[in-house]
């Protein structure tokens, strides 16, 4: 986990969500957001051409 990027730790975990992976994986993927002191927030709806990235904070 380490070697992910910020960015790409955040985006994996919204893709996961959204693709309802493991719910396993998924923790995997916040307890590391949790551990790295980010915060994300998961958009409401998708959006066309924007990636969810624009929807993560730190």
């Amino acid at each position: 986990m380490e070697s992910l990027s910020n960015s790409l730790l955040l985006e994996s975990y919204v893709q996961a969500k959204s693709l309802n992976l493991s719910e396993d994986f998924i923790q995997l993927l916040l307890h590391e957001i949790e551990k790295r002191g980010l915060h994300v927030s998961i958009p409401y709806h998708k959006e066309e051409n924007h990636s969810s990235a624009e929807h993560l904070q730190k």
